[in-house]
Order: structure tokens, then C-alpha cells, then sequence
């Protein structure tokens, strides 16, 4: 059975200088009825909008790195949030200057927020940062003109489903139900044993995600990475402009597609395209030549994982 509590929206899969279709990036994940913004382009919030995201879901915003086209329109947003009512708390991830200065702006612009905003400081480093039910996650360092990192995301184990003729058959009461969920067996008032594997059937399996944004090419970072469901990767330029995508922190859709594959994805996302393109369908011609499961990305593109 697929899981369908897992969805990717993209806001904006764009470089640094808008140009139209594209937008600055910005990707939200849905995760059981939580949203998780992955950096926050201008006209974020916009596109927000237009995908009819709810605004009151949206607990945690990961920032990849402190370049202006992944947070600019974070300032935007949280006064939005604000004068639509919201009252949440928010958790936003980044480097300890990126907290201190997005803490100034919200201070001098919205001084009075009925959002609780927080700060968890990230290194520039592989590590784990963050566990709530639904998601765990992690960072890889990249390769790009300032500290940067990507961020792996992955699924919290689905319960065990319980099957509704067991609980009618065995009488058994709502008390015990989490637990025969959780994989526990049912013991009856006469001392009889169910085993569980009688009254519920496997969870879908958990769903994995990695944003790699903005960085060159990296050639272990497949094995850090290591497979997941979808891999979005940095599509700046395609490779007859290698070097300037190694000069400016960039990689190409070739090497997008040659991390897709040896990290094991089960799907390669592009995205991130340099405004000097304005068709896209070479990309995705040079990644499948390389790797064949590959999602061309657009704004406001929406995808339920697993694929």
C-alpha cells in the first residue's frame, strides 16, 4: 500500500535572477497534515497561496544557505502569517547568522508577532538536526561560495494496520488497539494469544526525501546522501557549461543524474535553473541519459511519494 501522507509542492525552482515562468526557490513538504518550507524565495508565499497550502500547518522552515534567492521572501511570509492570525509556533533552521539577522528583521518589522518564532542553529556539517512523530532529518555539507547544506528527510515508521474484522472476531477494546498498531500481540480473558501478524497487515514503508541545493559536484555525495525515494538536485546549467558551474558553486544535470544514481534515488527532481534557459527539456534529455527516472520541475508542480 502507498503512503499518501507525503507530498512535495515547489514554490519556486529558479536561480538567483527571476525569469519568468520561474521563481526563487522554495519547496514545502506535506507530512501528515504538517507543512515543512525548504528556503523561502521572493513570491513564496504567493505561490504558497496559490496551492492553497494552509497556512496554520506550517511548523518548521529549513534554510539551505544565506544567499538572498532562498531567503528574501522569508520576512514577507512571516508578516503574512502574522496579519492573517496565525498563532503557531514556527521553527526556523539555519546558521547562527542567518538567525541573528532574520531575528533583527522580524524585531524591526513586526515587532509585535502573534507567531512564536524559534531558532535551531545548524552547522555547516553532516549531522542530524531535527525529530518530531512525523520526520527526521539531516544535513549534508555541500559545495558552494558560502557554507551550505542540503537536508534529508525521512519518514517516521507508519503503524502496523489493524484489520476491522479482528477487532469485532476478538472483542478486543479500544484501549489496546495503539498497541496491537505498535505490533504487540492481543491477550483474551481466557489467556489465549493472537499473534499480531493475524490481526493487522504491514504499514507502507516510510518515505525518503534530499534536497541538494546550490553546489558543485561532489563526487561522495552520493554515498552520504544514500537512497531515497526522490532526490531533488541543483540543475544550474547543463555540462557543455561544466566550468562554470565548478566556478560558481553549481553542478550540471549530468551530475545531478550521476549522484541520483549512485546514491541509489528511486527518482531524480532538477530544478534551480539558471536564467539563461529558457528550454527546459535539455535537462532533461542529458540527465535520462545518464540516469532514466527523471522529474522535470516547474513551479507549482505537486508530487504524492512514493512515485
Amino acid at each position: 500500500m502507498a503512503s499518501t501522507q507525503f507530498t512535495l509542492f515547489t514554490l519556486g525552482c529558479g536561480s538567483a535572477k527571476p525569469a519568468p515562468p520561474h521563481q526563487p526557490s522554495s519547496t514545502v513538504l506535506a507530512i501528515r497534515n504538517n507543512l515543512y518550507m525548504i528556503d523561502c524565495g521572493e513570491n513564496a508565499q504567493s505561490s504558497f497561496a496559490a496551492l492553497r497550502l494552509k497556512r496554520t500547518r506550517l511548523s518548521h522552515i529549513f534554510i539551505t544557505h544565506l544567499h538572498g534567492d532562498h531567503v528574501y521572501g522569508l520576512p514577507g511570509l512571516i508578516d503574512t502569517l502574522a496579519l492573517s492570525g496565525c498563532t503557531q509556533e514556527i521553527t526556523i533552521h539555519t546558521f547562527r547568522e542567518g538567525a541573528d539577522i532574520l531575528y533583527r528583521i522580524f524585531k524591526f518589522f513586526s515587532p509585535n508577532l502573534p507567531l512564536k518564532i524559534s531558532f535551531n542553529i545548524i552547522e555547516y556539517a553532516d549531522a542530524h538536526i531535527f525529530d518530531d512523530d512525523n520526520v527526521s532529518v539531516r544535513t549534508v555539507a555541500l559545495d558552494h561560495r558560502i557554507p551550505d547544506v542540503g537536508f534529508i528527510f525521512e519518514e517516521r515508521e507508519h503503524p502496523r494496520h489493524i484489520i476491522p474484522e479482528m477487532i469485532d472476531r476478538y472483542a478486543i477494546p479500544y484501549s489496546e488497539i495503539n498497541n496491537i498498531k505498535r505490533g504487540a500481540d492481543f491477550h483474551t480473558p481466557e489467556g489465549i494469544i493472537i499473534p499480531n501478524a493475524e490481526l493487522t497487515t504491514p504499514p507502507a514503508p516510510p518515505v525518503s526525501y534530499a534536497h541538494i541545493s546550490d553546489t558543485a559536484y561532489i563526487p561522495d555525495l552520493a554515498q552520504r546522501i544514500g537512497p531515497v525515494d526522490l532526490l531533488m538536485h541543483e540543475t544550474t546549467y547543463l555540462n557543455d557549461r561544466e566550468k562554470d558551474a565548478a566556478a560558481r558553486g553549481h553542478s550540471t544535470a549530468a551530475q545531478a543524474a550521476m549522484t541520483a544514481r549512485d546514491a541509489g534515488a528511486k527518482a531524480l527532481l532538477t530544478g534551480h535553473y539558471s536564467s539563461s534557459y529558457r528550454d527546459l527539456l535539455p535537462f532533461l534529455k542529458e540527465a535520462r541519459e545518464i540516469f532514466p527516472n527523471v522529474i522535470l520541475n516547474k513551479e507549482l508542480l505537486t508530487l504524492s511519494l512514493p512515485l
